[in-house]
């Protein structure tokens, strides 16, 4: 029975299908994701969005089962706004961090099916990248993170195009190379990639075309 429910799991990961990656370059990161909406094979939208904001220098990626990844955000948004109001200043990456994470362990008997991608810049503009899987357990990295159904060939491409302090547009370049490669191997991600390059003093949102097939 239990291999089962792993079995049903893994379906409702892969159902709307989803590629989203982190990468940290000197004193900046980026963030991106593909841009492909589908119910199994069956492709939906061409523009949804899976790279949220929580602030300026804070962002989240949300792979996996769409209508889980905007139901968590919104609770994510709501914990952050009583935050601020409390604190009278941003959330830091870490605590972000360790706060997605108590709240996704916090629903682990009825979960949500979204492993996250946390990137953001911390005390003196350190870049922050982590993820976790759906029950909130971290995954640390000093250069890049991935999520999706598209992973495991992100891996490979982040690794083999990965260099340590890139400065901004050499960052943008690689981590759009990496997701471009990886898509074009997964049949469930794909559709054109939505790019964000954050650096201490602005942040920069990139489209790319990708293959439509």
């Amino acid at each position: 029975m239990a291999g089962d429910l792993g079995f049903v799991s893994l379906q409702i990961f892969e159902y709307n299908g989803s590629a989203v990656v982190a990468m940290v370059g000197k004193n900046c990161f980026a963030i991106a994701s593909d841009r492909r909406l589908g119910v199994q094979l069956q492709t939906v939208a061409t523009d949804f969005q899976r790279v949220f904001k929580i602030h300026d220098k804070l962002y989240i990626g949300l792979s996996g089962l769409a209508t889980d990844a905007q139901t968590l955000y919104q609770r994510l948004v709501f914990r952050h706004k009583l935050y601020q109001l409390r604190e009278e200043r941003d959330m830091k990456p870490q605590a972000f961090a360790s706060l997605v994470s108590a709240l996704l362990y916090e629903k682990r008997f009825g979960p949500y099916f979204c492993q996250p991608v946390i990137a953001g810049l911390g005390d003196n503009d350190e870049p922050f990248i982590c993820t976790m899987d759906c029950i909130g357990a971290k995954e640390l990295a000093k250069d890049f993170v991935v999520s999706g159904t598209a992973s495991e060939s992100l891996y490979g491409a982040c690794e083999s195009m990965y260099k340590p302090s890139m400065e901004p547009e050499e960052l943008f370049e690689t981590i759009s190379q990496a997701l471009q490669a990886s898509v074009d191997r997964d049949c469930l991600s794909g559709w054109g990639g939505y790019v964000l390059l954050v650096t201490p003093t602005e942040v920069q949102e990139r489209v790319i075309k990708g293959r439509m097939d």
